[in-house]
């Protein structure tokens, strides 16, 4: 079999295993961990233990998937807002916000906000730069880091329009705000040095511990920092901010869901292998798959793990846990078998037993359902037509979605 690639947004290819069939008769038979028993075997009964049980589970992903991350535990200084009230045709304020941590280090959020304010809000990490999230000729430039196969350059403007529907979510009564991933930790093996993770570095030390966090783990970070100023900003409401995020920005939405429960809502798009898709099930990427293509995305320690899921001593149905009660989204596409879209469906059916057990109905299905029949119990779902990619039908759903569980406003929107 010839080895499949697919490209997110032009940038690194996913990683396909040349003998993994995409064959459903041929995945072997697993057992999941169960999210409802502690470490120690004991069952969980109640909040209480939940609660107890929510930790131990966010260490095993940060011992063994994520790596550890850390706080706002760091002076972080915010620039006055550059606002121009005249976007989108004069439908939305964009501001400009830079946050600035240590030796230099900054994040820029690009934000758009509706003229009815306060605003709920979605945010995600983008590919290429704030400049190219819509082709507004007057978007500030953010060229701070270069990806070694794909440069962050003029002549990408615009290029991602079509991921982040400017005019539609805000028509939508919603905010989006966005930053480049690489404010954080640039997406190559050698990022880490012009990331924000040697901040944390203690002294004397060069690089990073094998328990210590990846890329995805500082992504997240800074998803967490970016809701820490929607708090002090009196145009957005911090009580109805929804994370997001496609492919492996959909796997840093989950991790930040996890960690940060002031997100009130989290959305996977297609975030496929180490993020909504169960491990165990080796469909499409593997956890050796990762391993190889993407080390820097994760903590040393998943090494261990690469060809040896059955070891993990979790899986991602009890990272999709971790947001319960929140309402969570897990999207997928028909044609992006490489991410598993069975697998993630499973996923979300194996967290519902968490979701139920704190008085929400969970996933409100136990099997596939049709092409474009959106799922909008407490965890949402659909599977579209197309490939691996995030679009304005996939948009319309989470917006109907947040209409729902987050603003308390009747759906509108399926198309």
């Amino acid at each position: 079999m010839t080895t499949r690639r697919a490209f997110l947004a032009g940038l690194a290819p996913l990683a396909f295993s040349q003998d993994r069939p995409y064959d459903e008769s041929k995945v072997r038979p697993y057992t999941l961990p169960d999210p409802l028993r502690f470490n120690n075997g004991r069952k969980v009964k109640n909040r209480a233990d939940w609660e107890r049980r929510r930790i131990e589970l966010l260490r095993q992903f940060e011992e063994n998937v994520y790596g550890s991350s850390f706080g706002a535990a760091m002076d972080v200084s915010i620039d006055p807002a550059k606002v121009d009230i005249t976007a989108v045709g004069g439908k939305a304020v964009r501001k400009m916000v830079t946050l600035r941590f240590r030796q230099g280090r900054t994040l820029d959020l690009l934000i758009y906000l509706p003229k009815k304010r306060p605003a709920p809000l979605f945010v995600g990490v983008n590919f290429r730069g704030n400049h190219t999230v819509t082709n507004e000729p007057d978007i500030p430039i953010t060229t701070k880091w270069v990806y070694k196969d794909a440069r962050n350059t003029e002549t990408s403007r615009g290029m991602q329009a079509s991921q982040w529907p400017v005019e539609q979510i805000v028509d939508g009564g919603f905010g989006l705000a966005t930053f480049y991933a690489g404010d954080m930790s640039p997406d190559f093996n050698e990022g880490f040095e012009q990331g924000i993770e040697p901040l944390f570095y203690r002294p004397g030390q060069t690089r990073r511990d094998p328990g210590e966090w990846g890329a995805l783990g500082a992504w997240a970070w800074g998803l967490s920092r970016a809701m820490d100023y929607f708090q002090i900003d009196p145009d957005i409401d911090p009580h109805r901010v929804a994370v997001m995020g496609h492919s492996r920005m959909g796997k840093a939405a989950l991790w930040a869901g996890a960690r940060d429960r002031r997100f009130a809502m989290v959305i996977s798009n297609c975030s496929g292998a180490g993020g909504a898709t169960i491990a165990r099930r080796r469909f499409g990427e593997s956890a050796k798959d990762l391993w190889t293509h993407f080390p820097w995305w994760f903590c040393e320690n998943y090494a261990k793990f690469s060809d040896h899921e059955d070891a993990l001593p979790v899986d991602q149905h009890e990272l999709l846990a971790l947001s319960a009660p929140r309402p969570l989204y897990v999207a997928v596409a028909k044609e992006d078998l490489g991410s598993d879209p069975r697998g993630q469906l499973l996923s979300a059916i194996a967290a519902t037993p968490v979701y139920k057990l704190l008085g929400t109905d969970g996933l409100a299905a136990s099997d596939m359902p049709e092409l474009s029949q959106p799922v909008m119990s407490r965890i949402g779902f659909h599977i579209r037509p197309g490939k691996h990619d995030i679009t304005p039908y996939d948009w319309a759903q989470y917006m109907a979605f947040a209409e729902k569980h987050m603003t308390g406003r009747p759906m509108s929107r399926h198309a």
